[in-house]
Order: structure tokens, then sequence, then C-alpha cells
């Protein structure tokens, strides 16, 4: 997980709250530090410590992780392993095929937002690449298909299909 480029924690943290829609007044009250102390953080005055961040990850609701790498006091580091991948992996109640299928998707999902990332950086620094466009009419590989078939809509049900080009 890449983290944004920001000179500091407090300008980091301030990005963070901004995004949130979140005032440094509710931020301080929900991470139980003064407005004067937060405000300090905010401005690079003040060096927080590793439990006044984790308090601040909580009131805003991110990863308290993020924080101590943006802070310098974790390295960042690539897992050799989502959580995710590990699970999928760890479940037996499904098929090593339906296994598969789900690493499969995951890491498409992942790939597709890698891509995404990289063109908005791209596009802030300006030498943007023109979005590619989407590929809907590129059918989903046989294997997903048959995996999804229960969770198909029935015959005649375009319910769904209503909502989502409506959407």
């Amino acid at each position: 997980m890449a983290l944004p480029k920001v000179g500091s924690i407090g300008e980091y943290i301030r990005e963070q709250r901004t995004h949130a829609k979140i005032s440094l007044r509710q931020l301080a009250t929900a991470a139980g530090v003064s407005n004067p102390y937060l405000s300090q953080i905010e401005r690079g005055l003040r060096k927080p410590s590793a439990e006044i961040l984790n308090q601040i990850a909580k009131g805003l609701h991110i990863s308290s992780q993020a924080l101590y790498v943006q802070a310098g006091l974790i390295e960042e580091r690539e897992p050799e392993e989502s959580d995710v991948l590990a699970a999928i992996r760890a479940d037996h109640l499904i098929t090593e095929r339906q296994r598969q299928v789900l690493v499969d998707i995951y890491e498409s999902f992942r790939k597709e937002n890698q891509a995404a990332a990289a063109e908005e950086e791209a596009a802030s620094a300006g030498t943007a690449t023109p979005p590619a466009e989407p590929d809907d009419a590129t059918p989903l590989p046989g294997e997903y298909l048959t995996a999804l078939k229960p969770y198909a809509a029935p015959p005649g049900d375009d319910h769904i299909t209503r909502e989502i080009k409506e959407g």
C-alpha cells in the first residue's frame, strides 16, 4: 500500500482530516488531545508519540500503521502475502478451483487499483496519459462465469441490470 508523499506527518494528518471532512476540533476530541496540540502537530511544531498517532488514526478511521510509516517510526514494506490471500488459501470449505478463482479476481482488482493509482500520480505530476476505455465487450473467462453462476440473477429478472445501468 503506497502512501502519498507529503512533507511531514503533520501535513499528512491535515490532508487525511480534510479528506475525511473532519474539523480540527472534532479530530482533537476524537483523539483525546487538545485543539492547540493537534494544530501544532499539523503545523510541524510538535512530533507526536506513537500512542498519540494511534489515537489520531482511530479518530481519522485510518490504519495506525499508515501514520507510523509517514512519521518514520516503522518502514513501509510490501507484505509477502496479503491477509486476504492467506485467508482465501486457508479456507478449506471451498474447492481448490474456487480458491484460485477468488485469488485471480482479487489480484485483478489489485492490479487495476495500482494502475489507477499510477495514472493519478502521473496526472498530478502533469504527465497524464489518457484513461483507457473500459472494455465492457470482453467477456469474463469461463471459469469465472462458472464460479459466479450460483449468484446470477434468474432469467428474465433484469431488475439488477437496470439498477446497474441507471447507477
